[in-house]
């Protein structure tokens, strides 16, 4: 098999050694910065795989991005577009804060359908589902009023 030649520049040497050395970064990031280092020693493809237990193509991939953009770019993880988020942290809070408000005269707690109609009248919150509300206080540990 072919081994493809790469060299690194010698701040691209002190940055990858930053990587390897320091705990702080993912695993794959540091996984990364192995490769680029084992690449730029001449280090055979196939020993690389078995050592750092990667495939041949994260191998290929990683120096095609370096190449592409740099040490940054091959190790780092580009952010992913994703879903926006339908609501912002704002919204979030005003459905907690509800959700722990007094419940309405004659009521003794909120109820999913209670916190969608008192959410729906404010203005500043919109039109906002059930089940919108039940997964948003999931993710605060909120027990919705109950006491």
């Amino acid at each position: 098999m072919r081994q493809t030649e790469l060299h690194l520049t010698g701040e691209d040497r002190e940055l990858i050694e930053s990587y390897r050395a320091k705990g702080l970064r993912h695993a794959r990031e540091v996984n990364r910065a192995h490769i680029l280092s084992a690449l730029d020693r001449g280090i055979p493809e196939a020993q690389i795989m078995e050592v750092l237990g990667v495939g041949r193509t994260a191998i290929w991939r990683t120096r095609s991005a370096y190449l592409e953009g740099g040490v940054e770019y091959a190790v780092c993880d580009v952010a992913r577009s994703g879903k926006p988020r339908e609501y912002d942290t704002d919204v979030e809070a005003q459905i907690a804060a509800l959700a722990c408000s007094e419940p309405p005269a004659g009521t003794r707690r909120w109820t999913l359908e209670l916190l969608e109609q008192a959410a729906q009248e404010r203005a500043d919150i919109g039109s906002i589902s059930r089940e919108t509300i039940r997964r948003l206080l999931k993710k605060t540990a909120s027990s919705h009023g109950a006491r």
